[in-house]
Formats: C-alpha cells, structure tokens, sequence
C-alpha cells in the first residue's frame, strides 16, 4: 500500500478525542516509563519503537556499565506493573550493564499483560502532524486529534492519537566530527574508520583497535570511557596507541570535580587523569577539526587547527564521541520552541545549559517546562535536552509522571515537582574494565543513570 492509497482517518462523533490513545515514541526506559504513569491513570496508550525489541538503543552499548545503581534505574509506575508478575527486582545497589537495563528491566516490563499489546515494533515514526491540518492553521487546533505516519518495511500506516509523547532518543542522531557541527566533506570517502560513541573495544569490536592507533574526539563521558577501554586494550595488544582530541583548552567536564555522589561516575575522571598523565593517553586540546582524508595503508588522516596553526593526526580509527542532537524532521508540522542554541524546549534550555550546570546541578523540572505551542505536544527524555549533555535518567521519569498528570487531567500533581538527583561538581563516570554509559537513550550525554 502506498500512502496514496491510504484510508482518510477520521474520529467519527461519537467518539471523543480523549477516547484516542496517547501515542508515545520510543520504547526505551523513559517511552516505557510513561506508558506505565499513564495507564495507572486509566489513559490508553500505544507506543512505537523503531527496533525489532525494546531498548534497541541500549543495546547497542549493553557491553556498557551505567553509573548509577538499579535503585535509580526503575521508573516507579513501571516498577509496580512488574510487581504483579513473579519478576525479582535487581540488588538496590549493583551496578548493571546496559545488556543488564534491557533483560532484566526493560524486556520483563514489556511483557507485561499492560504493556505488552500496546507496543508497535519495527514502527518507526517518520511524521507528526494534526489530522487535516499543517502547522499555520489555527482554528480547532487543540480538539483535533494528532496524526502519527508510521513506517513498518515497506508499509506505511496512520495512527490518530490524542496527545503525542515523543521519547525516541538521541543515539541515531551523533554530532558532526567538524568543529562547526557539519560531517566532514570527505566523510564518504573514511567511513570505514570512524566509529561510533562507545564501540565495544575489548570485545565485538577488538579487532578494530588491537595494534591501531585511535584518535577519540570528544570531551564528554563517552569519550573517556572509551579510552579507558583503549588503555586496557593497549596492555594486552601491542601497538595499541590512543589519542585524545579536544575543542577546549582542558578536559575538565571528562576529569570531573572528584565531589560526586554517584561513585561509579566520579571515578572515571581521575582515572582518565592518570592516563593521561602516565603518557599512554596523548591529549590534543584545542583541536578544531575540518576534515578526514584517506591516506596510505588504509588510515584517515584528520585535518584541522590548533592554536592558529594547522595540524593534521594520522590514526587507523577514529571514535565520534562529541556527543547527539535531536531529530528534528518528523517534527516540522508541529509548533514547537525550541531554544536556538540547544534545540531543548525553551522553558527547559536555560534550566540545562551545560555551560552552568553538570547532571546534578539541573533544576527540577516538569510540564511546564516541557510544553510548546502545540497543545498535548511533549518531547521528553534525552530528546527533550537537545544537545545538552546533562541528562540523568530520573529525570527522564519525573517528566513522564508529570506530563502523565496533566494529560490525567490533575495539573495540580502536574506542576508539583520534587527530583532530588545525586550531587555532582562537573559530572563524571565508571572503571576501565567496568566503563560507564551516560544514559540508557544517549550514551553520548555526559550523565550516567
């Protein structure tokens, strides 16, 4: 069927707009996590992933441990539909893996009787419009249903939904290796030595690196974790080199304060210290990369400036780890305000501003943050900070509960918010054979949990 050829959905009279369901995109721990908070307020849901299970995301960093321990880690509406099944809740204070989150949480809440019949997957949703209407018609807005297109293979299909939740993530979408946010212009030309945030280095991906030289971009988390899997990886491969490039004169967001709450998360920053230190991690700050070039025997050859000067590094692989942005285009029907630096709802950009605040120093915050011009229109989760890298996943669940209240028709319980995250100076992450994530949806951010 072509989308030509598709039906005309309409909501006959008879039935009101609340009897739609709330359609929520994305079924990782914070699409999930609002699924929950809604049915255990009596609202219906149907949630779309794009992947062939939930977590898909998580996945593909499972080999990854996150900082923060399983009793920050299950979403409490979440945590009570799984009480009514024989699933036993994790130790409070073990640490998992992202493989961890997706087995032992993630696929068991699935499964449950509420849940399990409401989940469309390999459903990904390429548009968000309201039915009949573009983004400048005004009149009836709010009373007329969201129209959801979703791709499933070859086929696409509509969905009418009251209230739209997208929670899809960031991780499909990564930062450009230029320093002015774009791909490099020869990127085409290198991609087989480019690498993704947090490649699995002492495992699926070993035969990448052993013996290589590796050039890690980035200032973030995902970027120290991955070097410390290079270094444990140099001890046992000989050969094995490890470069580090930064924007800024000093790693200080990576090294972290060494006042962190989350202990898995504040060691990380002293370890990448040491390495650095001891010579087998050599820092390049204030690099400015332009472009890649292929060279001879199969390395990439990154071209740039550094301190006014040009600079190229040879390397056999590089790691993009400077971080993710919001996907944007299934949006352009919808009346959003965004902020013009960090694509995060503008309520809420000021609250995350990585230039002022680390995971721990982000205000608590709810609907009122989260809204846009298009009524019962919420991006919440890693998507809802944009670039922000300060995004904790308890967050994620108290914008869920909230927005959850308000579509439940209680704004009172909505607009009163209480989070209390771990404290933190300049947020940081976990070991060298033990890692750290930074969040189960983007493990480019610089917070774990």
């Amino acid at each position: 069927m072509t989308i030509t050829e598709l039906p005309t959905l309409t909501v006959p009279p008879s039935r009101s707009l609340n009897s739609l369901p709330v359609a929520i995109i994305g079924a990782g721990p914070v699409g999930l996590a609002a699924a929950a908070q809604l049915l255990e307020r009596g609202v219906d849901v149907v949630i779309f992933e794009s992947g062939a299970t939930v977590g898909t995301a998580v996945q593909a960093w499972g080999h990854t441990r996150l900082f923060s321990p399983w009793e920050y880690l299950v979403d409490e509406a979440a945590g009570r539909l799984l009480d009514k099944t024989d699933w036993q809740a994790p130790a409070a204070k073990k640490l998992p893996y992202g493989r961890d989150l997706v087995s032992d949480y993630l696929l068991p809440l699935a499964a449950t009787p509420e849940l399990a019949h409401r989940i469309r997957y390999n459903s990904t949703v390429t548009d968000v419009s309201r039915q009949g209407m573009d983004r400048t018609r005004s009149t009836g807005r709010s009373t007329t249903p969201f129209l959801l297109r979703i791709r499933t293979g070859d086929i696409t299909v509509e969905q009418l939904a009251r209230a739209v939740i997208d929670a899809s993530g960031t991780y499909s979408t990564p930062n450009g290796l230029a320093s002015n946010g774009l791909a490099p212009t020869n990127m085409h030309r290198a991609r087989a030595n480019i690498s993704h945030a947090l490649p699995d280095v002492l495992g699926a991906d070993r035969a990448r690196f052993a013996g290589m030289h590796t050039l890690v971009v980035g200032a973030g988390h995902s970027a120290a974790n991955t070097l410390l899997k290079l270094a444990a990886l140099a001890k046992e491969e000989g050969g094995t080199t490890i470069s580090w490039a930064i924007r800024g004169a000093s790693p200080i967001r990576a090294y972290g304060s060494g006042n962190d709450e989350l202990e898995a998360r504040g060691e990380l920053g002293a370890l990448v210290h040491n390495l650095v230190g001891q010579g087998l991690v050599t820092l390049i700050d204030q690099f400015e990369i332009d472009d890649l070039l292929p060279v001879k025997d199969h390395r990439v050859a990154v071209t740039g400036r550094r301190r006014g000067e040009q600079m190229s590094v040879e390397a056999d692989q590089v790691v993009n780890a400077t971080g993710f942005r919001p996907n944007l285009d299934m949006l352009r029907e919808i009346r959003l305000s965004l902020d013009e630096i960090v694509e995060a709802p503008r309520a809420l950009a000021p609250l995350i501003d990585p230039n002022m605040h680390s995971c721990g120093t982000v205000y608590p915050h709810g609907v009122t943050e989260l809204a846009h011009p298009e009524p019962n229109f919420y991006i919440a989760g890693m998507k809802s900070y944009g670039r922000a890298p300060t995004f904790l996943m308890l967050t994620g669940y108290e914008q869920v509960r909230s927005i959850a209240d308000e579509l439940a028709g209680n704004h009172e319980a909505a607009r009163h918010v209480q989070l209390v995250l771990p404290e933190t100076g300049v947020c940081s992450t976990s070991t060298p054979t033990d890692s750290c994530a930074t969040t189960p949806e983007a493990p480019g951010s610089s917070c774990c949990g």
